[in-house]
């Protein structure tokens, strides 16, 4: 992931966080081309920074460079979704287990806050918002556990899911929502390490499970109205 070194977002860190936003959130789909000129015109910057924020995203596995031909928005096998479930569930077991010996009030509270929040956009079909804070709820036990490093990694996978997930998940699927959300927080609330390792495996599977073979039929979006 880019880094600055100040607030403020240079613009290839801008145009890398605008993509990646699209990509978690499933506006962007697994194969889309992302052809560097209109890129640049969208962000009105050189094809240069168009190329290395795509560069950035190619090291973080969402994106593919292939010679000759441009870029595409990956598109991950079956063995490697499988692999980025098993990730995620050792890693965030471990954040539960640490983020449960130490939970304030006020990090509960945070938790409590996000999922009323997510129940929100679903209420409203919202999805865009759904999945941004389906996502995030993740990051922020990753957050709240103390982990910068974990963090980081988290937030690749949970990227990485949301290519997995706009490839496999059958339409109509419905996402698994606030509840299991809403058990774990629960869990954790009580300091109950081992039921709210459960509850976010129980999660996790969950999500694995509505997975299948089908590739979606959607048909693709243009850039601009994606990233405007």
């Amino acid at each position: 992931m880019l880094k600055s070194k100040s607030n403020a977002p240079s613009p290839t860190e801008a145009i890398y966080e605008r993509l990646w936003d699209a990509i978690a959130e499933r506006n962007l789909r697994p194969g889309t081309r992302l052809k560097e000129e209109q890129l640049a015109e969208i962000f009105a910057v050189s094809r240069a920074r168009v190329r290395s924020a795509l560069a950035a995203l190619e090291r973080d596995g969402l994106v593919r460079l292939v010679p000759n031909r441009g870029a595409f928005v990956a598109e991950p096998t079956i063995r490697e979704a499988r692999d980025i479930f098993f990730a995620r569930a050792t890693i965030e077991s471990k954040l539960v287990e640490r983020l449960c010996a130490h939970a304030s009030t006020g990090a509960i509270n945070r938790l409590k806050a996000h999922v009323a929040e997510e129940r929100a956009a679903a209420e409203r079909c919202d999805r865009a918002a759904a999945v941004r804070l389906s996502g995030g709820f993740h990051l922020l036990i990753a957050e709240l556990a103390g982990s910068p490093y974990l963090f980081e990694v988290l937030r690749d996978l949970v990227s990485r899911t949301s290519l997995i997930t706009a490839m496999y998940q059958p339409r109509g699927e419905k996402d698994c929502g606030p509840d299991e959300h809403e058990d774990i927080v629960s869990k954790i609330a009580c300091g109950d390490v081992e039921a709210a390792k459960l509850a976010m495996d129980h999660h996790l599977d969950h999500i694995e499970r509505q997975l299948n073979l089908a590739q979606s039929d959607e048909g693709p979006r243009h850039l601009r109205e994606i990233l405007s």
